[in-house]
């Protein structure tokens, strides 16, 4: 058993934890802190499978952190909620620098398409109360896309 296996079911049960997450976003608004503390907790198994050394696992904890903090500030502003937070920060464990900067690029274009989506539904149902954007969906989407490159150059 090689380490390319250990990152292939890495990348499963990353996904997995994802789709859970997007699937109970969408239907709860709400993602499971088990969930987040799942994503985050593997996150070192990946850096091991894909040859990190303290160095590098030292600068992904920092960026991860800086991530975690710049969106704690979106959610104090009520821009998002508290479990979009917790698993962009979870994720920032996963990618590096130029991953990472793709993955919020493509979250940010899906997410904006969903809101968009959501806003022209609740108009139509004239709902009332404000639109909740269920942005785990987008968060989940644009890791499972940002992910595809290492997992994949892992049997290149």
């Amino acid at each position: 058993m090689g380490w390319g296996f250990v990152s292939f079911a890495l990348f499963g049960v990353l996904l997995l934890l994802l789709l859970a997450a997007g699937i109970e976003d969408a239907r709860r608004r709400e993602i499971a802190n088990w969930k987040n503390a799942a994503i985050a907790l593997l996150a070192p198994l990946w850096w091991v499978a894909h040859g990190y050394g303290w160095g590098d696992a030292g600068w992904q904890m920092l960026l991860a952190i800086v991530v975690f903090a710049l969106f704690v500030g979106a959610f104090h502003f009520g821009w998002m909620g508290g479990g979009d937070v917790k698993m962009i920060g979870a994720l920032a464990l996963w990618l590096p620098g130029n991953a990472l900067l793709f993955m919020l690029v493509v979250m940010s274009i899906i997410g904006g398409a969903l809101t968009l989506l959501m806003l022209v539904d609740h108009w139509r149902r004239k709902a009332p109360g404000v639109v909740e954007t269920p942005y785990g969906v987008a968060i989940a989407m644009a890791a499972i896309v940002a992910l595809h490159e290492p997992i994949f150059n892992q049997i290149t």
